[in-house]
């Protein structure tokens, strides 16, 4: 967005949007063109949350000791940049003393890996997890997964420092952005939404949520709900 182009106002824009439902009220139409001019508001405030992110000063170099195993064997924190310059690391809850991955964590990933491929015209995309690669590598084919990276933590000290594993021994699903520039990497961002940070009633959740299962639910009447929970599988009709 041009920072010199004057913006109208979201009520203004509202207000002439031509959008209109069959057989809406005037009443209904009041609240929805109210409703717009917040969303475009929020549209905007969304924008402006992402320059600011871009312009973060450098982060911390990364110095740890990070070996992981992926599909194309052992490797360094470095070799998961592969050829680009930016990497997305998701710490996905599917250590060793868990029978099956978190379901929450699989949902996410499952609407990343539709998205995977296009990501990764643009940056280098990474799962790590402290499960042995053997059962990675395995619950991958079971999902279907082609274009997500899955990666083995070997020594579990990326996920002690970027905060996939709390001291306590509990799984956090963490996601940090790293760059390398001029010969140094460096952490870039990271989502820091916690329990702290938690509005009354809610679970902590980070803006934008990084779940399209949200942005769906958020659309509708039921919104989130607090009595139910995604699942690892479901029945299917015959």
């Amino acid at each position: 967005m041009n920072e010199t182009q004057a913006l109208k106002s979201a009520a203004e824009l509202a207000r002439v949007d031509p959008v209109r439902i069959p057989n809406e009220s005037a009443e209904y139409r009041a609240a929805r063109t109210a409703l717009l001019a917040e969303e475009i508001e929020l549209r905007r405030h969304i924008e402006r949350v992402a320059a600011q992110r871009r312009a973060l000063p450098p982060g911390g170099p990364v110095i740890g000791d990070y070996r992981f195993e992926g599909e194309d064997g052992p490797t360094d924190f470095a070799g998961l940049f592969g050829d680009k310059q930016t990497l997305g690391v998701y710490s996905y809850m599917f250590g060793p003393e868990r029978a099956r991955p978190c379901p929450m964590c699989t949902n996410t990933l499952g609407a990343w890996e539709g998205n995977a491929a296009d990501i990764g015209q643009r940056i280098s995309l990474a799962v790590v997890a402290r499960s042995p690669f053997e059962r990675l590598i395995a619950w991958k084919k079971e999902r279907g997964w082609r274009d997500l990276r899955l990666y083995s933590d070997l020594n579990g000290a990326y996920s002690r420092d970027y905060f996939g594993l709390l001291p306590n021994g509990s799984e956090v699903p963490a996601f940090n952005v790293f760059t390398r520039r001029d010969g140094t990497i460096r952490h870039f961002w990271s989502g820091e939404m916690t329990n702290k940070t938690a509005d009354p009633g809610q679970d902590p959740r980070g803006a934008p949520d990084p779940a399209p299962l949200w942005m769906v639910l958020d659309s509708t009447p039921e919104g989130r709900g607090a009595d139910w929970y995604p699942k690892l599988e479901y029945q299917r009709p015959d």
